[in-house]
This record gives structure tokens, C-alpha cells and sequence, in this order.
């Protein structure tokens, strides 16, 4: 059996991309309907709150992570102490962070389905028009 080596393509052969692949050199021309909602100032106040809120909740996490963490690494002292029987501090504060994290994704998941769903609705019956 023998192999066949096949050269690559050269600056002088004919290379066509696959369908749906842009180069990166080349840049698809704008869609305007894409430029439409972009442009739109719902969307703009949309995107702008929806990240806000969301680096908010994600900061306050990792403030409460990295706090566990921290005394994980710095305090473990603190953590063994016992509380109520024979379950220790580091038990409950640990069980706190998953508990938060729960809570913070209800208070996503509200606020989602209350003022981004109105945006979203507001943004749909303004493009319509």
C-alpha cells in the first residue's frame, strides 16, 4: 500500500470557502434588520439593565464564594466551631452559599420575568410598526 502526499493549496490555486464560513478578512454586509434593533433605544436600555443587574448578582456571589473560601483558608478555627450539637460553623455557611446562590437565581428569574419580559414585549410591538 502506498500513501500519496497532496500538496496544499497555493496562492494560485482556486480555494473556495465552505458554504456559511466567512474569512476573516471578509465582512458580511450589514443587515439591516440586525442595525434596525441595534439601533433601537428599547433594546439599547434592554441590554444595558439586563447586564447591569446581572454583574450585580455576579458580584455579590463571588463576594460571598470567595468569603467562604477565604475563611476556608484563613480561619479554619472559626469554621470548626461547633453550633447546635455537633454540626460546625463551616457546615451552615456552607450551606448558606448554596442556599444564596438559589436565591439569587430566583431574584434573576423575577426580575426576568417581570421588567426584561416588558422591554422584550415593548421592543417586539415597536419593531412592528
Amino acid at each position: 500500500m502506498s500513501v500519496t502526499r497532496m500538496a496544499g493549496p497555493t496562492a494560485t490555486s482556486d480555494v473556495r470557502p465552505l458554504p456559511g464560513v466567512v474569512a476573516p478578512l471578509d465582512r458580511p454586509e450589514s443587515d439591516p434588520r440586525l442595525d434596525r434593533v441595534s439601533q433601537n433605544p428599547i433594546f439599547q436600555t434592554l441590554v444595558r439593565e439586563r447586564n447591569r443587574y446581572a454583574w450585580v448578582l455576579t458580584g455579590l456571589m463571588l463576594f460571598v464564594y470567595f468569603g467562604f473560601i477565604g475563611l476556608i483558608a484563613f480561619d479554619k478555627a472559626l469554621l470548626s466551631t461547633k453550633v447546635g450539637g455537633t454540626a460546625s460553623l463551616g457546615f451552615y455557611m456552607g450551606m448558606f452559599v448554596i442556599v444564596f446562590a438559589f436565591v439569587l437565581t430566583g431574584i434573576y428569574v423575577a426580575r426576568a420575568n417581570t421588567r426584561f419580559d416588558r422591554l422584550s414585549s415593548d421592543l417586539t410591538r415597536s419593531l412592528a410598526k
